[in-house]
């Protein structure tokens, strides 16, 4: 009898030990969740690459990271000021408006911080052949996707549609689809042009001109060329030549760059291991998507970045030297 209840209580104790060690460990966790965009677009597979390399290396951190399909920039800002994101992924110009508080936000965002920047990103208008759409004017009086709210695509075409003294009234049907309905709509012949501030290649661009005979539509003249002259965080850009079936010349348009963006209020040891995990496997990170294959550590740290640098961002790129 005298054995089983030593026995029974050396039980309890390991028990109560291990349930001890699991609160402790749980104490321990910290969670990232990262705003990204559709699933088809270069944002969210920025978001699940990044929690890629910060999730290998949770046993040592405690750390674990999920990206999540989101509405893309704007709605990434937004995520961020009412704490549904720890971070998200935005253009550069969306994170200079948080900053500033220009529309489409409401209010300076004065604690928003860069961590880095990633791809180039373009804004892509890619139409039907038969809509005969060849420069931005044709788009009057045609059938286009402006983009779901909360996204890069619909906020940059609005600063477009401005310029041009356009409003929506100019289509015969402004379709608010997101960016994984838009190449089957095109498809489908639902639309007649589709919109789209993505990095190249595009998978989404690249199933709508394998599926639909589709062009490449310039944005440009004098009302882009003072955009340009007037918004800094925009830069010309060009769609190579080659990329997408029946787009045998480049196409010029306008540009800036992905960031990932955070709160200040966000942990610096957070930010710290976020940063550490994608730039201490960058060789590996620029292989899980054509986009990243030009990103380059001195680019990223400055390229871009139109709001402070994060505490915990700057630890690690002192650490390396970089600063």
């Amino acid at each position: 009898m005298k054995k089983i209840t030593t026995l029974s209580m050396a039980l309890s104790s390991i028990l109560a030990a291990m349930a001890l060690s699991a609160n402790v460990q749980a104490a321990d966790e910290k969670f990232v969740t990262i705003g990204t965009g559709g699933q088809t677009g270069v944002y969210y597979v920025a978001g699940q690459s990044i929690c890629r390399f910060v999730n290998r290396d949770t046993k040592t951190h405690g750390i674990k990271c999920n990206a999540p399909a989101s509405g893309g920039g704007v709605a990434n800002v937004n995520g961020i000021r009412s704490g549904e994101f720890n971070m998200g992924v935005m253009q550069s110009d969306h994170q200079y408006k948080a900053l500033e508080g220009l529309p489409p936000f409401a209010g300076k965002m004065e604690d928003i911080r860069a961590l880095f920047s990633l791809q180039s990103e373009v804004f892509t208008v890619l139409a039907r052949r038969d809509a005969h759409i060849a420069k931005l004017d044709d788009l009057k009086g045609k059938r286009v996707n402006v983009g779901n709210p909360g996204s890069g695509q619909r906020d940059t075409l609005d600063e477009i549609m401005a310029k041009k003294g356009w409003d929506r009234s100019v289509f015969s049907l402004a379709a608010e689809l997101k960016p994984a309905e838009q190449a089957s709509a095109l498809n489908d012949n639902n639309i007649d042009a589709m919109t789209y501030f993505v990095g190249h290649p595009n998978g989404a661009i690249q199933e709508a001109t394998t599926t639909t005979d589709a062009v490449l539509v310039p944005i440009t003249g004098p009302e882009i060329d003072a955009l340009l002259a007037e918004k800094s965080y925009y830069t010309k850009a060009e769609i190579p030549a080659g990329l997408y079936k029946g787009n045998d010349t480049p196409t010029q348009s306008i540009g800036g760059k992905a960031v990932i963006s955070a709160s200040a209020n966000t942990s610096p040891e957070l930010v710290y291991q976020v940063v550490k995990a994608v730039f201490d496997n960058l060789e590996r990170f620029k292989r899980l998507h054509p986009a990243f294959n030009d990103l380059d550590e001195q680019d990223m740290i400055k390229a871009g970045l139109s709001a402070p640098l994060h505490e915990g961002a700057v630890r690690y790129y002192k650490e390396r030297g970089w600063m």
